[in-house]
């Protein structure tokens, strides 16, 4: 029981990193319902950028954290802005390919700037164990669900309660009814991105501090599990970004627990399969046929 107990902490642990980053994947189809492959580099850059601003600036958590977030949500909307916008009438496949150029660019202009090797994270607060009935709970675990629930909670009264949530709802539905209405229709693709790479830059750090560890292409095999778990939730539902993320953490925990580590990457994959097959639309999601 003990055992049970302490993987489900760990899958709690690693599905929330993961709930933030399907949580950009499903705003951004959502509402030009374009994938954005580049949205696992953006986690990768808000990691990068908490190791220099911890090691150099000497910032806090809350400090890196916020900064990071910062860094994610403008490196989110310099994307939308000058490689997605000028796309926006061609078809899809052309932003799709593009979307993927712009990973590959990422990837590899941070390899040669900084170098492909992988980094220490800096370790901004100290760890530490807590010992419940035999059950091992870090603070740093305990911080990164924190911080993932905040802002998730962040993100829906954003959706829901503000002038801005609104017009996203308005845009998702019908751009052009939307824009009749007056609502400024690039403001609110751009709001969007911010909000999701925003989120995807505090996962970097959150992971960062979680394994110790960062690289150029950290953001690669995150980003198609985050990818998988918004379609698992339904792509383009908030809550089921959240309910997929956390159910990839629990089945990837689960296959490390049984020694099976080395498979755990190739079941998110058979997942995401099966779900393709068997529930296109995914758990919360609409069924609707979209041609790509």
């Amino acid at each position: 029981m003990q055992t049970v107990l302490q993987q489900v902490i760990n899958a709690l642990s690693l599905g929330a990193v993961y709930a933030l980053l399907a949580l950009g994947y499903t705003m951004v189809y959502g509402i030009i319902k374009l994938i954005n492959f580049a949205h696992g580099d953006i986690y990768m850059l808000g990691a990068f950028w908490a190791y220099y601003v911890i090691n150099f600036w000497h910032l806090n958590f809350i400090g890196a954290l916020l900064s990071s977030m910062v860094i994610g949500a403008l490196s989110g909307v310099v994307i939308e802005y000058f490689a997605y916008r000028p796309l926006r009438n061609s078809p899809r496949i052309a932003v799709l390919i593009t979307a993927i150029g712009v990973s590959f660019l990422l990837e590899n202009g941070m390899s040669y700037l900084f170098g492909a090797n992988p980094r220490s994270f800096p370790q901004v607060i100290k760890q530490f164990n807590f010992n419940i009935g035999g059950v091992l709970i870090s603070n740093i675990q305990i911080l990164i669900l924190a911080t993932a629930l905040i802002l998730m909670v962040l993100l829906q009264i954003i959706i829901q309660k503000t002038k801005m949530g609104r017009a996203m709802r308005a845009v998702s539905v019908d751009p052009e009814a939307a824009e009749l209405v007056g609502v400024d229709v690039n403001h609110t693709i751009s709001f969007t991105f911010a909000l999701g790479s925003a989120l995807a830059g505090a996962a970097g750090v959150l992971i960062g501090m979680y394994y110790n560890s960062i690289d150029p292409l950290m953001g690669m095999t995150p980003g198609i599990k985050a990818f998988v778990a918004a379609v698992l939730g339904g792509i383009g539902s908030i809550p089921g970004a959240s309910v997929g993320g956390f159910l990839i953490g629990i089945l990837e925990t689960f296959f490390q627990s049984i020694g099976l580590s080395a498979y755990k990457d190739a079941v998110v994959y058979l997942v995401l399969i099966i779900i393709l097959l068997f529930l296109p639309s995914g758990i919360f999601g609409k069924n609707t046929r979209e041609k790509v």
